[in-house]
């Protein structure tokens, strides 16, 4: 969340910000969230001066008692009157702190200088590629699909029948190379100084909360309600709250992390968009970085984890392109996004396979992540950061489209082959 003092000072710049994010109609919370902090502060000057007031009343009391010069009987009424309106404020100040907090909850990042200004995702900056690594497909192309199902490695029909569409189910090979990218990147990951996690796939609320998926988009997310838990809709929940609550060790940072887990996704509103196979699924898989680092070295941070990202599409030979998000497409939660789009020869368009975000201190502070740089300095927040690397479902259309050989086999990444243990999937083996 934004810190309430960079609020007060500077509600012109997070108007600015909204306009730029086309969020012109969350204007009102801004002036709003004003109105309460000054009556807030009204009610904490007026709750401490009768604080005041009652302590040095009842050291007159205590004085009178101990003296036994006279009755303290008018004091003490007036102080339990003082005292009942004490605490009609402490509960009144408790309401608006709460009104307070779920507006600064709703309130999107600050976005970063570097961001450009644009209403939607045409928009975007292009900043990299398109990375094509020379392909030559002049042969009638099958999508992912029509591949999936002639190989017998794809299954969605039985995928929908079992639990309903958006639900894929990988055969035989087809699940033996899903494994293999998986273990190729974390192994990638790992080697290049990320720890490896593997988190739990259930958090609570505050876990959510943590990481903004709560309240704003908690339609998106899956929820057990007798448990009062929520299937995750990314490793990056449960990894970045690894550190919730806690003052990290400042000779710890930068932590870098790597965890694959399943992902769940409602898509609530996606109805009508392309859903057609892997272009638009409930569940995925995908191998996430994290990073906590200290506030001056985020964005060379933000660079690292697109780098290490990009690395996995250059060794898969994977076609790319790297765009960086506009004000009127990044997510609410991040200062700086960059999304790496991976190319659908059979599709005819790039689809987002991962994105790489900052976001400041916005989440350390939901969270409560903080460090000391040293004895003598106070706490501040942590810088956390993420990326995909990557989620596996649209790099598999990618991949299989890209690999296709005229005779509708699919041929293995020189890099997966010690995976996979096969360099080739072929009808007659699927």
């Amino acid at each position: 969340m934004l810190d309430i003092n960079y609020i007060r000072q500077n509600p012109d710049e997070v108007v600015i910000m909204l306009q730029n994010r086309q969020l012109s109609s969350e204007e009102p919370k801004v002036s709003q969230l004003l109105d309460l902090d000054k009556k807030r502060k009204e009610l904490v000057q007026r709750s401490d001066d009768l604080k005041a007031l009652r302590n040095k009343v009842s050291k007159e009391i205590a004085d009178i008692r101990k003296s036994g010069t006279g009755s303290s009987e008018e004091l003490i009424g007036r102080m339990k009157s003082v005292s009942d309106e004490i605490s009609g404020m402490d509960t009144m100040l408790a309401q608006l702190e709460e009104e307070m907090e779920n507006i600064l909850l709703a309130l999107p990042n600050k976005l970063h200088q570097s961001v450009p200004a644009g209403r939607s995702a045409e928009d975007n900056q292009l900043c990299k590629g398109p990375v094509d690594f020379s392909y030559h497909l002049d042969f009638p192309l099958k999508n992912h699909l029509e591949l999936g199902k002639s190989l017998k490695i794809l299954d969605f029909e039985r995928g929908a029948k079992i639990s309903g569409a958006g639900f894929p189910v990988y055969i035989g090979k087809g699940a033996r190379l899903e494994r293999a990218l998986i273990n190729f990147m974390l192994d990638h990951h790992t080697a290049n100084g990320y720890t490896e996690i593997f988190p739990p796939f259930f958090v609570n609320r505050e876990s959510l909360r943590g990481t903004g998926q709560w309240p704003k988009f908690a339609d998106q997310v899956y929820y057990m309600q007798e448990d009062d838990l929520y299937a995750i809709p990314t490793a990056e929940v449960p990894v970045t709250n690894l550190h919730r609550g806690e003052m990290i060790d400042p000779k710890a940072l930068p932590i870098s992390y790597a965890a694959y887990s399943a992902c769940f996704r409602r898509e609530a509103g996606s109805y009508g968009k392309d859903t057609r196979g892997f272009l638009r699924v409930h569940q995925f898989n995908k191998v996430e970085m994290v990073k906590f680092t200290r506030p001056e070295e985020s964005y060379a941070a933000l660079e690292e984890i697109l780098e290490s990202a990009e690395a996995i599409l250059a060794a898969l030979k994977i076609p790319y392109r790297v765009l960086l998000l506009c004000s009127g497409d990044i997510s609410a939660n991040a200062a700086k996004c960059y999304d790496i789009e991976v190319w659908s020869p059979a599709e005819g368009k790039f689809l987002e396979a991962s994105s790489c975000s900052n976001f400041e201190d916005y989440q350390a502070r939901r969270s409560n992540i903080r460090f000391k740089a040293d004895s003598k300095s106070k706490p501040e927040f942590v810088h956390t950061l993420n990326g995909s690397g990557l989620a596996t479902s649209r790099l598999m259309v990618s991949l299989l489209e890209h690999y296709q050989t005229p005779e509708g086999t699919i041929r293995i990444p020189d890099v997966l082959q010690p995976y996979t243990g096969f360099a080739e999937i072929t009808q007659a083996e699927g």
